[in-house]
């Protein structure tokens, strides 16, 4: 990855970037807010915490800018690029009580804040009141996509959760993971603007391959940044994957280079998410000389080159070409 250039330069090129949509992404904001507005006190504390904590809000961008390049002028881009971020906030919720993590994005957790029970209930607020916003429009379809993204979200993190603390994760298992935990919400995000419209329901294949692809090369590059990435960078402690019990793809291709006692040794971090015997330092530096980062980044480059492959089944636009300076921007970030 290119090390000339600041996660805060990278953050203001990928706005940049979706700036074409940048008023609809304003919109989509007012509509979230207006959403929590009429939701209980606790719900709208809680949510509009997570809401507000940052994000590059790439998942609703993506929305926008699709069904811009689809020609759809409607209004039910801003209702579901809302939907979207409402599903994944409520999973950065679920995730952070289930790793019990203590920050995210340099804030304190809102599982930290307002505890276990309140919090999880909000994030299952969130999730059914998505289903809410499909239902009003009578959108069965959407509704069948995102319903289908939620579930094997909730499917993988009970496989991670399954595997939490296995040093011999395989790497299918892993990529299974990362697919339902990850790529799935991109899929969909990227797909539903092809329902928006009889002309471009053909699109919609396409579009969800392009999106699962894009969200793989994402967490790809995301499990090499908890090795990589300063905490003010990443916004959460690093090698934090490590300390919560989670064997990544890094981790995965480092371990059959190392001795019986280091893995022992790595196999102690897993478990009591202390480091003892191994060193934080030693295993940053480890991973650093492995070779290990390269790979990863040849596997997520792979990613992106098939999602820009997938670019080109799509209409000729502007926007078309904003896709993939986006893939490119989303592969080469530092946070």
């Amino acid at each position: 990855m290119r090390e000339n250039v600041t996660s805060f330069q990278q953050a203001h090129q990928i706005r940049e970037v979706f700036g074409s949509v940048a008023p609809r992404l304003g919109e989509v904001q007012q509509f979230l807010d207006r959403e929590l507005d009429q939701a209980l006190p606790p719900v709208r504390e809680i949510a509009g915490y997570v809401l507000g904590s940052g994000g590059k809000r790439v998942r609703p961008a993506l929305v926008l800018l699709i069904s811009r390049m689809l020609g759809y002028s409607g209004e039910r881009d801003i209702r579901y690029a809302a939907v979207i971020e409402m599903i994944h906030t409520a999973t950065l919720i679920h995730d952070d009580i289930i790793d019990e993590s203590d920050l995210r994005r340099g804030k304190p957790t809102a599982n930290r804040k307002w505890g276990n029970q309140g919090t999880v209930l909000v994030g299952d607020w969130l999730y059914t009141r998505t289903m809410d916003l499909s239902l009003e429009l009578g959108d069965v379809e959407v509704m069948r996509l995102l319903t289908s993204a939620t579930l094997q979200m909730i499917e993988g993190e009970i496989l991670a959760d399954h595997v939490r603390g296995v040093l011999e994760l395989d790497e299918d298992t892993y990529m299974d993971i990362t697919r339902r935990k990850t790529a799935e919400l991109f899929s969909a995000a990227c797909a539903l603007p092809a329902l928006f419209q009889v002309s471009t329901l053909h699109l919609t294949e396409t579009l969800a391959e392009f999106g699962r692809s894009l969200g793989m090369c994402f967490q790809l590059v995301d499990d090499a940044l908890d090795f990589t990435s300063s905490r003010s960078e990443l916004g959460k402690p690093v090698m934090a994957d490590l300390r919560e019990g989670r064997m990544t793809l890094p981790m995965i291709l480092l371990l059959p280079r190392l001795s019986r006692n280091q893995r022992k040794q790595i196999a102690d971090v897993l478990t009591s998410g202390e480091f003892g015997g191994m060193g934080q330092n030693q295993v940053l530096e480890m991973i650093k000389t492995s070779g290990v980062l390269d790979e990863v980044h040849r596997r997520a480059s792979a990613f992106a080159d098939r999602a820009v492959q997938l670019i080109e089944k799509l209409p000729s636009t502007p926007e078309r070409a904003t896709l993939a300076a986006a893939v490119t921007l989303l592969l080469d970030r530092r946070s």
